[in-house]
């Protein structure tokens, strides 16, 4: 019973890191839920009113949530500065309540500043977010003068509290969370084996959904790559083991990927298109019964259960484990592949490079491993790790670019917020003079984490949906809890956990969770009715349009210039990853290829975000949909090669089977000015330059003496290949011309 019981928390654990990575969604529901409960523990007992329990509960939340710093004491000093703003917002608003158009006009000064704060890093950001939420709320429990004293003691009471929660009660250190993160990646890491496992058995009616289970899960491994990054200063030791478990994480993520791109060429006619991993909806490939003996399919399915045992298993490993893992890596040299088919046979291969970034990861996430069991193979791969990790100790961190300037779009969304509030509040108040302050809610959450016109369209369509539905939720919880107070709180509690675990998912669940939760706040207050809940939709809805119509008026920027700037951003990111691997490949000095390349994903991600409105399902431009998607897919496909070009360059100095090789940069050449070539297109129209198409890398080195230079792996020619045929393939979808090869 107590191993049944174990299996069982450890599936739970397992499950969670896969679902939460580093569980960030699950710490701040219950920062946030055990902040308000503390709260609502010390007022209650001391006699405080409902609108006291409500403004405590909601001062609370707004500083739990505002906080962004990740170091703890920052995180203390920007709370302790956020007491006397909210003090102060609170104050101005009581005091302002009965002088209606000065109370206008300080609400629009407030938001102003509470957007433009935003350029001074995170402490401006969650300053601005402190006053403008707690404005608010003196508004939304009707404070007057008389009553401030009695609110800045329940003010207090709900910093006190949600410090306290945050860093005793729930409390985040860098390094228990890099831990947890690790733990996420690992996990990840073993669901994306486990689909491999799934693609291999795939018949053919069951392929689309196989390949779909790879993508998803490649992504998802990719998203808490990136996470990791993020936090690798804060959670490491130093700079030297921040940029081994940079190393290690990504060559397990390229090592998997590579593994899923040989599966799918092994089950099918011909080598998998690589585009076919990365652009969503594209059906599978053809694929038929593996070819060779079934034995190999037999024996393939064996191994790709042991990597996942590998990637799951922690601690010191049993004579068992070392056996899986000894026969794993034996078939990076070649030992006991089966009798099967070329394709198969480099699935193998794959299966023992990906053994090989596991064992990595193993030792620069959890320390030395014991060597007793080893086989030769296995002894050869640990001595090429530890060469790399003694080039990675060598290495000079880079210095950090400062932020020089004023940002201007900091600027922008500060007078463009501020135009759609004024407007948001003439229009709120001739709904209604006692809650037009939702119309401006609305207005200025529709701007946060938005930078275009197509962005704020489609999160303002989110929260009216999320609305709408919210305010069925709160009729019948309304009617659940009449005068029950005590179970009105609980309910709010969890809509308000619901909420946060919810809000990196949806934003339209996260708005159904709040509309529901406000239910039962106007409840608690008595002010509870049909129409009330009504003219909340009317209230945001109008909120809304009028952030749309701001964005599309006032200094807009349009979803096709962002993308754009976005677009050539990647480009000039893929252009210096590519040059800088192809140079170290044919000789060239080290760089920070590894860096290099996470700034190239961070680019795309944001370009990702940016297409939203263009991808999205309601969008009535079919055609530029597709192309969006397409293109996203095509620079997604490039990233992967030039990741994959970053990690076997990086190898050069300690791995004997790759050697510089002068020749790949002139044969990488054109690719690279493609890339700059499509990137100039994409600034400026009148750019007419045409792309250069001519015979393939491979066939302009093999008439030269490649013994002369040593060995270039197919690896390295294949990923070169690929990232040309798919930069070429980027010229249709972006109208660049392409000149025809002279003959």
């Amino acid at each position: 019973m107590k191993a049944a019981g174990r299996r069982s928390g450890t599936r739970l654990r397992d499950h969670l890191a896969a679902s939460d990575p580093g569980l960030l969604r699950l710490t701040a529901g219950l920062r946030t839920v055990g902040a308000i409960a503390l709260t609502l523990a010390v007022l209650a007992p001391a006699g405080a009113d409902v609108n006291h329990l409500v403004a405590g509960a909601m001062t609370s939340m707004a500083a739990t949530f505002a906080i962004r710093e990740r170091r703890r004491g920052a995180q203390a000093v920007t709370l302790a500065l956020g007491l006397p703003v909210a003090l102060a917002s609170v104050s101005l608003g009581a005091l302002l309540s009965e002088r209606v158009v000065l109370g206008d006009v300080f609400s629009v000064a407030l938001i102003f500043c509470a957007v433009y704060g935003r350029r001074f890093g995170d402490r401006g950001t969650t300053l601005g977010l402190i006053g403008f939420q707690l404005y608010f709320v003196s508004l939304f429990v009707g404070a007057t003068p008389g009553q401030l004293p009695a609110l800045w003691v329940v003010l207090s009471v709900g910093f006190a509290c949600s410090a306290l929660v945050r860093f005793a009660v729930v409390p985040v250190t860098p390094a228990g969370l890099m831990a947890r993160l690790r733990q996420a990646f690992r996990v990840r890491l073993a669901r994306l084996v486990s689909a491999h496992i799934a693609l291999l058995d795939a018949g053919p009616d069951e392929a689309d959904k196989a390949l779909e289970d790879v993508r998803e899960r490649t992504a998802r491994l990719h998203e808490t790559a990136l996470m990791i990054q993020s936090r690798l200063e804060e959670g490491t030791p130093d700079e030297s083991a921040a940029r081994l478990v940079q190393r290690r994480v990504a060559d397990a993520e390229i090592a998997a990927e590579r593994l899923g791109l040989l599966l799918l060429s092994a089950r099918s006619a011909q080598r998998a298109d690589t585009l076919t991993l990365h652009l969503p909806g594209a059906p599978a490939p053809e694929v038929g019964r593996l070819p060779g003996p079934e034995e190999a399919a037999v024996l393939l399915r064996r191994d790709l259960r042991a990597l996942r045992a590998l990637v799951l298993r922690t601690g010191t490993a049993g004579a068992g484990v070392a056996q899986m893992r000894n026969r794993l890596l034996g078939y990076r040299d070649e030992e006991n592949l089966p009798a099967a088919s070329a394709p198969v046979r480099d699935v193998f291969r794959g299966i023992g490079e990906a053994a090989r970034a596991v064992m990595g990861l193993r030792i620069a996430l959890d320390g030395p491993q014991d060597e007793s069991d080893d086989s030769p193979a296995t002894a050869r791969s640990r001595e090429e790790l530890d060469a790399e990790d003694a080039a990675i100790d060598a290495e000079e961190a880079e210095e950090a670019e400062e932020t020089k300037g004023l940002q201007r779009p900091t600027t922008r969304a500060a007078v463009q917020v501020s135009v759609g509030s004024t407007l948001a509040i003439v229009g709120g108040e001739l709904l209604s003079t006692d809650r037009w302050y939702w119309a401006v809610l609305t207005c200025w959450i529709v701007f946060i984490n938005t930078a275009s016109t197509g962005e704020i369209l489609v999160k303002g369509y989110r929260r009216l949906l999320g609305t709408v539905f919210g305010v069925v939720a709160g009729i019948l919880l309304a009617g659940l809890v009449g005068g029950h107070t005590l179970l009105a709180f609980v309910l709010v509690l969890v809509l308000i956990f619901a909420m946060f675990y919810t809000a990196p998912l949806s934003y339209t669940l996260m708005s159904f969770f709040v509309t529901a939760m406000l239910g039962l706040l106007y409840t608690l207050l008595h002010t509870y009715s049909w129409e009330v809940l009504v003219l909340r939709v009317e209230e945001t809805a109008l909120g809304a349009v009028c952030g749309v119509a701001a964005a599309a008026l006032v200094l807009p920027v349009r979803t096709d210039r962002r993308t754009n700037d976005l677009l050539v951003t990647v480009l000039e990111r893929l252009s210096d990853v590519t040059e800088a691997a192809v140079a170290q490949l044919s000789g060239g000095p080290a760089d920070e290829l590894l860096d290099k390349a996470r700034e190239l994903d961070q680019a795309l991600g944001d370009l990702r975000s940016a297409t939203k409105p263009l991808t999205h399902p309601v969008t009535p431009l079919r055609a530029r949909r597709t192309t969006a998607r397409y293109v996203v897919a095509l620079l997604e496909t490039c990233a992967y090669h030039a990741r994959s070009l970053a990690a076997t360059a990086e190898l050069l100095p300690t791995h004997p089977s790759i050697a510089a090789d002068p020749r790949l940069r002139g044969a990488a050449g054109r690719t690279v000015r493609n890339i700059r070539t499509i990137a100039a297109r994409v600034a400026d129209d009148e750019v007419t330059a045409p792309l250069e198409t001519g015979p393939s890398i491979a066939s302009l080195l093999a008439d030269d003496d490649a013994s002369r230079y040593g060995r270039i792996t197919g690896r390295v020619l294949r990923h070169l290949e690929r990232l040309d045929e798919a930069v070429t393939g980027l010229a249709r979808p972006l109208d660049v011309p392409v000149r025809a090869p002279d003959h």
